[in-house]
């Protein structure tokens, strides 16, 4: 059990423990929210804001819910420095280790190479993409970067563009999708379009190519929700190519042909800006080629 007396208050708890502990905030949110974390003898949120004289109690820290075991597993790096590190994520690689997937996955893979954030959640992750989604995903080397790029992306200051091949062709070239996502009623492992449970989702959609039965679209995330671009882009009629989840057709092992293609990000300790791009992959490369043949 650890007590902290608050002598700057003003700041939310679960910002003010990452700045006074060694814990990432989105591992402190985890403990607060679970009440392994309270102020003046009772359970609060996370955004509590500590007053001067609050005594925050951490009442216990879980250990993890599983080993993570560094693997030797080949890493595309896009860029790296002593805080951050991009990477360009191979299609069928899980980002982190969890349920039915405990090795083999990205973090496994970047604990072998390098050190990561002490998140004792997702160590390293400040954001993700799916498990068949390929291209750039950008991790922190350290709980200082994590805490910056966090609040990043939650204020929408890193900017990310996606590709991705939809079925049938768009009839409009530019397409702003505001529709709130939430869990699938009739399937918990899946997302949908629904005013239940959910969250606002904006994703904007602009034309790069008409093929005859398909469209190559370039997607900016204004929000983040979990397979958002693949939900919306399904709500309105035009399926990802190869999507297992969410079109009616068989899928092959490559997944959807979503590919995380762009990033800009502010570096979050020197403050410089990067922006990066990342080529599509053979496999969705090779198949566009087919539609021009």
């Amino acid at each position: 059990m650890e007590k902290i007396m608050v002598k700057d208050g003003g700041s939310r708890l679960d910002s003010y423990l990452a700045l006074n502990t060694s814990y990432s905030r989105s591992y402190l949110a985890k403990l607060i929210k679970d009440g392994d974390i309270v102020v003046n003898g009772k359970k609060v949120k996370a955004s509590y804001v500590v007053l001067d004289g609050d005594e925050i109690t951490i009442v216990s820290v879980k250990e993890k819910e599983m080993p993570l075991v560094p693997e030797d597993i080949s890493l595309d790096i896009v860029f790296e420095d002593e805080n951050v590190i991009l990477i360009n994520k191979p299609s069928g690689m899980v980002v982190h280790p969890g349920n039915g997937n405990t090795s083999h996955t990205l973090v496994n893979a970047l604990l072998n190479y390098t050190n990561l954030s002490d998140d004792l959640v997702r160590p390293g992750n400040v954001h993700r993409i799916d498990k068949d989604t390929s291209g750039l995903i950008l991790v922190a080397k350290n709980n200082k970067a994590h805490e910056i790029l966090a609040d990043d992306f939650k204020n929408k200051r890193v900017k990310r563009k996606y590709i991705a091949l939809v079925k049938g062709v768009l009839e409009h070239y530019n397409i702003s999708i505001d529709a709130p996502i939430g869990r699938d009623k009739n399937d918990r492992k899946k997302m949908s379009v629904t005013s239940v449970n959910s969250k606002r989702a904006v994703t904007h959609v602009k034309v790069l190519k008409r093929y005859l039965k398909y469209t190559l679209v370039e997607c900016l995330l204004e929000t983040g929700r979990t397979h958002q671009i693949r939900v919306h882009l399904a709500y309105i009629g035009h399926p990802i190519y190869n999507d297992g989840v969410y079109q009616r057709q068989k899928a092959t092992s490559f997944g959807q042909f979503l590919h995380s293609s762009e990033i800009v990000f502010e570096e979050p300790i020197t403050k410089r800006t990067y922006h990066f791009l990342a080529p599509l992959p053979k496999e969705f490369q090779d198949f566009l080629d087919t539609l021009d043949a």
